[in-house]
């Protein structure tokens, strides 16, 4: 899953990062490299904490909407892949069946999206049952 990164650097501090995406999460750096791979290390525990939680990962904005928020402004953008597949637990080998047209459409959405397949099979299903929990 791919996640928008702003990263901002004032004269005389290290390189600060948000994730829009995910409230509360942030990170830095002393380097913009570092600042990048610890935004990384952050969304995944900020990831992880949700799913302990029994919480949903949040939707996504677009880019261009995240981008005319005032308070990114001046930043710099970084998209950071995260597969939401290996968070969370153990992670558990499953065979499944599946037609080579759906298998070719979940390929395309997963390339599209930034992911791998199983990593877009676990959000796609950890949405739909969070959609449609009992009430």
């Amino acid at each position: 899953m791919r996640f928008p990164i702003v990263i901002h650097k004032e004269r005389k501090s290290d390189y600060g990062v948000i994730v829009p995406d995910l409230p509360g999460c942030f990170s830095a750096g002393t380097t913009l490299d570092e600042a990048i791979e610890n935004a990384h290390e952050a969304i995944e525990c900020h990831l992880e904490g949700l799913l302990l939680d029994g919480d949903s990962i949040p939707k996504r904005q677009s880019l261009e909407l995240m981008q005319k928020n005032a308070d990114y402004a001046g930043g710099i953008w970084v998209v950071v892949e995260v597969d939401i597949s290996k968070l969370s637990g153990k992670v558990t080998r499953v065979n499944i069946t599946l037609s080579e047209r759906v298998l070719a459409v979940i390929d395309e959405a997963a390339r599209r999206e930034g992911e791998s397949r199983s990593g877009l099979l676990a959000r796609a299903a950890l949405e739909y049952v969070d959609k449609h929990k009992a009430a």
